[in-house]
């Protein structure tokens, strides 16, 4: 049986099948956590719930930044229906559809303190809404498909680690986007596409202050909106983000990158997320024991839905006792999970950076202004952390969030089942090339104007409860 690991921010109660399929895109992203008045728990908890027609590219315009000190995921917007209406969504590697609060609904949140309203959509105010039956290919792809009933259509049911759920059926709509059309230059492209409308929440997903209108997931299923835009000619499966940790938001894109360029290892086959070959891993050179498991059977995880980075237990206490005997410090807990210590020099002249080798020599350098955050005035925290995750055989499992990819270009190539990076400025930009063969220039963005959150803590109490990994 195959073996899948879920995490992060949904185990859902659907499987999809997986399909390869060509425009790019832009999107704006901004970090769904932004100011400083939070916990260091409320991360921890975050993460562990989560645990030809080829036109141009897309872009999804980014905000936020990617610190642990500052904030910790991200969302973005979209358009959805006709007329077009917008709508601010997570955006998500480790699920696999895009669902948006539908309207009629009691439970869903009705405001935010993220700096925009919230929307429900309405399926009687689009002109092009039509339900998804039973009989639609789009149905055959969810697990549950033999229990569809005619009469409510195909529909789908989310159930979070700390049992809030997300209900309803799927939709389908024009999906608006950003498409490149030269050089910093988009334009409106509309694809019809299938999504969830969720018309019943329960749990903390309606109570959150701090609320988006949903999640768009970027996984591997035919269900995801990257693998439909595919389907349809519009998009090769290729993706890439840039999170800006220094200045704030970053790019993220749909649609094969030029340049920089990038060097890639494997994706390992047949699983539900991202994962790759870690073959070694040092400490500025000090080579680090690896878990055998780690290497012969891929279980390492990419995923930006992510915060910090989790490692087995060995793994990590060798990793920080290596770090401290490099540059001692006197450790102490905080909040039950973070080792800090007081520090008034400059951490990158004195801390050893983290570095990962993959399969096909693909490195990644992870610097001490990645992996220690400044809590308050003079106090650093490791943001490393005990995963404590493990497959069904009892494998254990490396997760490299945020903490780890912030700064750097990342290329998720599902065409070719490679991912890659390189080390890359992402207030920046990058070179994105359409089906015709032109190269274009795609810009940083940050949507991260919305005022200081001012009580963070309670959009996290979606996420405190620690997920439990579950497998198929």
């Amino acid at each position: 049986m195959e073996s899948r690991i879920k995490f992060c921010v949904a185990v859902a109660v659907f499987m999809i099948v997986m399909e390869s399929a060509s425009c790019h895109f832009m999107f704006k992203v901004q970090h769904k956590f932004t100011g400083k008045g939070k916990k260091l728990a409320h991360f921890k908890s975050h993460d562990t719930r989560r645990h030809s027609r080829m036109l141009a590219s897309v872009d999804l315009s980014l905000g936020g930044d990617s610190r642990v000190d500052s904030v910790g995921l991200y969302f973005t917007r979209i358009k959805l229906g006709t007329p077009p209406k917008e709508y601010h969504v997570q955006v998500d590697t480790g699920s696999d559809i895009l669902w948006i609060n539908c309207s009629p609904c009691t439970k869903c949140p009705s405001k935010t303190n993220l700096g925009f309203s919230l929307s429900l959509y309405d399926v009687n105010a689009s002109s092009t809404s039509k339900k998804v039956g039973c009989d639609d290919d789009f149905c055959s792809f969810i697990s549950n498909s033999d229990s569809c009933q005619p009469d409510l259509g195909c529909s789908y049911h989310i159930v979070y680690a700390d049992q809030s759920t997300s209900e309803g059926n799927f939709i389908r709509d024009n999906l608006s986007l950003n498409q490149v059309t030269g050089d910093l230059q988009t334009g409106p492209l509309g694809q019809e596409v299938v999504f969830g409308c969720g018309s019943d929440q329960s749990g903390q997903l309606g109570k959150s202050e701090s609320a988006v209108d949903g999640v768009m997931g970027f996984g591997q299923a035919n269900t995801s909106v990257l693998s439909q835009l595919a389907a349809a000619g519009d998009a090769k499966r290729v993706f890439s983000h840039c999170l800006d940790n220094v200045k704030g938001g970053g790019i993220f894109a749909i649609g094969v990158v030029d340049s920089p360029a990038v060097k890639t290892t494997p994706m390992v086959p047949n699983q539900m997320h991202y994962n790759v070959m870690l073959m070694e891993m040092d400490v500025d050179g000090a080579p680090l024991v690896l878990p055998p498991s780690i290497v012969r059977k891929g279980g390492t995880i990419i995923d930006s839905g992510t915060t910090l980075g989790y490692l087995p237990q060995a793994l990590y206490d060798s990793l920080i006792e290596t770090i401290t005997a490099r540059q001692p410090v006197k450790l102490h807990i905080v909040e039950e999970t973070f080792k800090c210590f007081t520090f008034t020099k400059d951490v990158d002249q004195a801390f050893p950076p983290v570095n990962f080798h993959f399969e096909d020599s693909l490195k990644l350098t992870v610097y001490p202004h990645d992996y220690l955050f400044s809590l308050e005035s003079e106090m650093y925290c490791f943001g490393w952390q005990v995963g404590g995750m493990t497959t069904e055989d009892r494998s254990e499992v490396i997760l490299l969030g945020d903490m780890v990819l912030s700064n750097k270009l990342v290329v998720y190539d599902l065409e070719n089942e490679v991912i890659g990076w390189t080390d890359h400025n992402c207030s920046s930009s990058i070179k994105v090339k359409d089906g015709s063969g032109g190269v274009y220039l795609v810009g940083a963005d940050n949507l991260s104007s919305a005022p200081p959150l001012l009580m963070i803590g309670k959009l996290l109490a979606i996420l405190s409860t620690f997920v439990a990994v579950a497998f198929n």
